[in-house]
């Protein structure tokens, strides 16, 4: 991409006003100038990470009004890197390049941002990289693999001055900003706790075994960061998530994300001042799942208020009457707000208000996307433009990313903990020694 746009994408308003005046005063046609101005707001976008997030991006990337362009699709598997173009050729008319390694894709200027949907593992990694690169970066859930790795993409964003969006997108759906507003503004009276969950039927998982890499699999890139360990079976699709910590964040990091951004987003908190978790895996037993199937935290907030989170990985049964969503509880009423909307309540219990979205966002379904999601890019979009605010700062995701590392490490080291309520370290030093990772040596991150 040539300076002229880099340039302008950074200051569309004020070089709209100057090429106006110019382009038009210079005879150029009305028709000619409009090619010109939509070329210069195009996006160049990579995507990485082609498995089940790949088709949340149809929409927000191929309409027209989005004006961006896919020019990369990147996956160390190669049978992921084929399925994904073919599948693209269905909403767009270019055909973008195949690439196995993000280092790349990011070394490419023509790249302005990328979505990084890669396992947990790589999300931090990969965004740090890109965003020292010069791309803005939509990154998927968690944000990190380890509290620190929060930290280090909220000082990249200072220092590089990029936008880092998570996707965490019920931060822009229509209902939920609209529930949270009248919360903020006293709906329920003085709100003081939220009761996050989600419940799913995850069946049981192959015990991983030593096996050969996948025909077509880069194994040494997909571990990246991550301490070198040979292959075993079944890891590199998706269960990654259940064989320990190497590359996931089990649950919590998995879902528990969206549904803690929304609490902590209801009761304007920041930090926990104590955290204390009971988790076990209790179905299945013989299976290969190595971390926690249900879990139980509370996260206790200065103010006298409370997050709770009831995680059910593969018992079903839908405690609150749906399969994911938050209640918030106030003093003179409730909310109940999940993806399809939200339902207010009177002190008394009584519904007073029902609000159920237009659009569709997938609930437990392997991959999701849908409208809020659709929204949520098409900001990331524009807040790179300077045309929106940024739904969620990357700040805003680290926070809630790190309540679900805490819950991990009070799980991991069998603890309930104090935390500093003004930066979220935790006042545990066998605790604090989870704060970070071990990294294969020429992936340590920055600063």
């Amino acid at each position: 991409m040539n300076n002229s746009r880099r340039h302008f994408i950074k200051t569309t308003a004020l070089g709209t006003a100057g090429l106006t005046v110019g382009g038009l005063a210079s005879g150029m046609s009305a028709k000619s100038y409009a090619k010109i101005m939509g070329a210069n707001e195009r996006i160049n976008i990579a995507i990485i990470g082609l498995g089940r997030r790949l088709g949340a991006y149809y929409d927000p990337v191929s309409r027209k009004d989005s004006n961006v362009e896919l020019v990369y699709l990147c996956d160390v598997m190669k049978s992921q890197r084929e399925a994904g173009v073919k599948k693209w050729a269905k909403f767009i008319t270019n055909t973008p390049k195949l690439e196995n390694d993000i280092r790349k894709v990011i070394a490419d200027k023509q790249v302005d941002a990328i979505f990084n949907a890669t396992p947990d593992h790589w999300h931090a990694p990969g965004t740090w990289l890109a965003v020292q690169g010069g791309k803005h970066v939509y990154v998927e859930k968690p944000c990190s693999h380890n509290p620190r790795e929060g930290e280090i993409l909220a000082e990249c964003q200072k220092k590089y001055g990029k936008i880092i969006q998570m996707g965490n997108q019920q931060r822009s759906a229509v209902e939920s900003i609209d529930i949270i507003n009248q919360i903020h503004n006293g709906v329920i009276g003085t709100a003081y706790k939220a009761v996050a969950f989600y419940a799913a039927t995850r069946g049981p998982v192959p015990n991983p075994k030593p096996a050969a890499p996948p025909e077509g699999l880069d194994w040494e890139l997909f571990q990246g960061p991550a301490p070198r360990r040979p292959y075993t079976h079944d890891t590199w699709d998706y269960n990654w998530h259940w064989y320990g910590w190497d590359y996931g964040t089990a649950e919590s990091g998995n879902n528990a994300t969206h549904e803690l951004d929304v609490a902590r987003w209801a009761l304007q908190v920041e930090y926990p001042e104590y955290v204390t978790v009971e988790a076990a895996k209790r179905t299945f037993p013989e299976d290969g799942w190595a971390v926690y199937d249900t879990m139980d935290a509370t996260f206790r907030f200065p103010g006298n208020k409370i997050i709770k989170w009831d995680g059910k990985s593969r018992n079903g049964h839908k405690t609150y009457g749906s399969d994911r969503g938050t209640i918030i509880y106030g003093s003179n009423g409730t909310v109940y707000v999940d993806r399809d909307g939200y339902t207010l309540f009177n002190r008394e219990g009584k519904a007073i208000k029902d609000s159920k979205a237009t659009g569709t966002e997938a609930g437990t379904a392997l991959g999701g996307g849908g409208d809020m999601t659709t929204r949520h890019v098409v900001n990331f979009f524009e807040a790179i433009r300077g045309k929106a605010k940024q739904a969620s700062p990357i700040d805003e995701g680290a926070r809630s990313t790190l309540l679900c590392h805490l819950a991990n490490i009070a799980y991991r080291t069998n603890k309930s903990f104090e935390v500093d309520t003004k930066n979220g370290h935790i006042r545990d030093r066998d605790a604090m020694k989870l704060w970070s990772r071990e990294y294969e040596k020429g992936w340590e991150p920055p600063f």
